[in-house]
């Protein structure tokens, strides 16, 4: 297989010699099973190869001997290359990465770092915490996600400090918490957010007799006024411009552009067109399903000729060959399906190229965007509020701040009658 990238005799000759020449024949065997890019098989090999030479020379024999070398392989990578590269950061996961992954492929129940399951926080000192948000509060897993996040974060925040156990948690500890993460630049509905699971998890806690007091009133709540944010939405001239900075004469154009007109036209969540597969797709009857939406329903949309015509040239032209049903995948091996946070970068991506400047851009800038145009177009509240999938009418009451044209209309009234 090597010979298949590498024409110089003498360099296969090289790695299929070297103590490694087995499990690297074998790794770019698995790399072109997974359809990755002879340029990318090109740069991961020699990087390998360094490794198991770096390997040898502190004495290592066996495989198995190699994940406890990674740490200072990428160390001595980036010492000798960081003049040339700049980022550290960038640097260490570009060498740790196909570093790890040859290892997951020639070593049995080797886990890359970005993949090992990450620790559930204070699962010990106070277990069944989580089981206790699913069972007795009913919340739904993406939620209950959402609370690990927010004692991840006070878990980090503890160890910075030096506090070992939750025994040492103290009013003064709990507000400077609220405090460092206000400092942040975090959204103040993000730091509440955090507060909220932060007093849960202590009553809880304290119901359990873990904690002797009851510290969930220490936690700082940081006031939130409703309607008090303007949503970040462009005009539709500006959209327009988005689409059109899309080069949909390659794979990642085709995805990229249907996902954007789902974003403009539906006003779907970034989660929700990760989560499409095809069977949400009616192209007999014309419908786009969207199943388990954040109301807990599902909402059936006509399927617009100008999506259905982007997402059938994607399925056709770009989408990979795959058992999976999801519809959106990767454009760069491993083939997977993409991710909601890969769905904001693109819209992201799109909005910076079009010269667009809005406060944190993502595709909830599109979402909004979809939502300000059923607001121009005077439907009303409760209707725009079933459209995106709003759990109660009081979430798209925001919308009416923002009526452009009515805000005009009065800006352009008789106002000297009131002098």
């Amino acid at each position: 297989m090597l010979e298949k990238y590498f024409t110089k005799m003498s360099t296969v000759d090289r790695y299929q010699s070297s103590w490694m020449g087995a499990g690297i024949e074998n790794y770019v065997v698995w790399l072109a099973g997974h359809d990755y890019k002879d340029r990318c098989i090109w740069s991961r090999v020699p990087l390998v190869f360094a490794f198991g030479e770096f390997a040898s020379s502190r004495g290592a024999t066996a495989l198995d001997e190699l994940p406890a070398l990674v740490d200072v392989f990428v160390e001595f990578r980036i010492a000798d290359h960081h003049q040339r590269t700049g980022s550290t950061r960038s640097m260490a996961k570009e060498v740790r990465g196909p570093v790890e992954q040859m290892l997951s492929v020639v070593l049995p129940g080797f886990v890359p770092t970005g993949r090992r399951p990450h620790a559930v926080p204070f699962a010990e000192v106070v277990p069944g915490f989580f089981d206790y948000l699913s069972r007795e509060r009913g919340l739904r897993p993406l939620t209950v996600r959402t609370y690990r996040f927010s004692l991840d974060h006070f878990a980090d925040y503890l160890g910075r400090i030096g506090v070992d156990s939750i025994l040492e948690l103290s009013p003064a500890i709990l507000s400077s918490y609220i405090v460092d993460r206000a400092g942040a630049g975090l959204a103040k509905s993000t730091v509440r957010g955090d507060a909220g699971a932060l007093r849960v998890f202590l009553r809880y806690a304290h119901r359990e007799g873990i904690l002797a007091s009851d510290l969930s009133a220490a936690v700082g709540w940081p006031q939130v006024y409703r309607l008090s944010d303007i949503p970040r939405s462009i005009s539709w001239a500006d959209v327009s411009k988005v689409l059109a900075g899309v080069d949909r004469r390659d794979d990642t154009g085709r995805r990229d552009y249907a996902i954007l007109l789902l974003l403009v036209t539906y006003g779907l969540r970034g989660r929700e067109i990760a989560a499409l597969t095809l069977d949400n797709i009616d192209w007999k009857r014309e419908r786009l399903a969207i199943p388990e939406r954040k109301a807990g329903h599902s909402t059936a949309f006509p399927l617009s000729s100008v999506v259905g015509e982007a997402l059938l040239d994607y399925l056709r032209h770009g989408r990979p060959t795959t058992d999976d049903r999801h519809v959106f995948f990767r454009s760069v091996a491993p083939v997977r399906p993409i991710g909601s946070a890969a769905v904001s970068s693109r819209a992201r991506h799109y909005l910076l190229k079009a010269g667009i400047t809005v406060p944190r851009p993502g595709s909830h800038t599109l979402r909004h965007s979809a939502v300000q145009r059923l607001v121009d177009a005077n439907f009303d509240l409760k209707t725009i509020g079933d459209f995106i999938g709003h759990r109660s009418a009081r979430s798209t009451e925001i919308y009416a701040k923002v009526d452009i044209e009515s805000l005009r209309l009065i800006a352009l009234g008789n106002g000297e009658e009131v002098l």
